[in-house]
């Protein structure tokens, strides 16, 4: 237990005096900050004069800034972060020697993994949280709303999403800095990996269901099935997963993760009279699925980064 707090505590030092961290935290302040600062302004001009809608205050996170939101920025840039802080944890001292020194003193080997991944952990906990309250304090200045507890709630729920997404990206990153001895070859497959789930992903999901359902456009049951198609491929990305949960929950108006519904005039009529803002209990059911495949998703890749790093021979580190 020693050994993993001195680890951990080397990392916090190296990553809070890193030139790296500081230009990464700078940059994704700045444009958090602008988001938020834009989101605000157009709310406050299109409520000027009217009553406040309940949930306003979540608008400060759905609502476009100058292109996206910040729900957007953190979902589609955020994986950056976690890459960033951990493709060369483990190559980089490898590479300079001090990781064979390392593991000659006192120190257990799942000690360096683990003390490692805790240290990037708290640099993404410690982002999220500083964004999330440079918005609160803008929605207070900009808009004049409070948050409720269920918005309050929300948002825990929503940060708590989000740490377990970025560290995903954190244990793929690590991952790839065990496997690979280069830096260079570590950063690119991780920001490869990140690529592919983020934006390629989509177009073969768009692919092959168009080949699987060709004749989609004349018929509403077969389209249908080509965005159940779509969206079941979709779903082994991350990025989806975290979308999915996110929206429901950030967004208390959304009543489905689902992107494409078909109704009939009886169900419209329905939704239309209940059309009211879903409470948290309910959200949280509908997302339930996603936010524990992406926790254990999360779990699962720093495990197989651990069991790697345990079964790697002292002579290749």
């Amino acid at each position: 237990m020693n050994g993993m707090i001195t680890i951990y505590k080397k990392e916090l030092a190296d990553h809070f005096s890193s030139n790296r961290f500081l230009i990464l935290f700078a940059l994704i302040a700045m444009v958090s900050l602008i988001t938020a600062y834009m989101a605000g302004l157009n709310l406050a001009n299109n409520l000027d004069g009217v009553a406040k809608p309940k949930f306003v205050f979540l608008l400060m996170f759905t609502s476009s800034g100058v292109q996206f939101s910040l729900v957007q920025f953190i979902a589609f840039f955020g994986p950056l972060i976690g890459l960033m802080l951990g493709f060369d944890t483990i190559n980089r001292e490898r590479n300079e020697g001090t990781l064979s020194k390392l593991l000659s003193q006192p120190i257990y080997r799942d000690s360096v993994i683990n003390g490692k991944f805790l240290a990037g952990l708290t640099i993404i906990v410690m982002m999220v949280v500083s964004i999330i309250l440079v918005v609160t304090g803008l929605s207070l200045t900009m808009i004049g709303v409070v948050p409720g507890l269920e918005e309050i709630l929300r948002l825990l729920i929503y940060v708590i999403i989000s740490i377990f997404y970025l560290a995903f990206w954190l244990g793929i990153s690590i991952l790839f800095s065990i496997l690979f001895r280069n830096v260079a070859t570590s950063a690119l497959a991780a920001l490869a990996f990140w690529i592919f789930f983020s934006f390629f992903i989509y177009m073969g999901a768009n692919a092959v269901a168009s080949a699987l359902v060709p004749d989609a456009m004349n018929d509403s049951g077969m389209m249908v099935l080509k965005s159940k198609i779509e969206k079941a491929i979709a779903l082994t990305s991350p990025l989806q997963l975290y979308t999915d949960s996110t929206a429901t929950i950030i967004d208390p108006m959304r009543r489905t993760t689902r992107a494409f519904i078909q109704v009939g005039m009886m169900e419209r009529l329905s939704m239309s009279r209940f059309s009211g803002p879903l409470p948290l209990t309910q959200s949280a059911l509908i997302v339930l699925p996603y936010m524990i495949t992406l926790i254990a998703v999360s779990m699962i890749c720093f495990a197989i980064s651990y069991v790697v790093f345990m079964r790697q021979e002292i002579r290749s580190l």
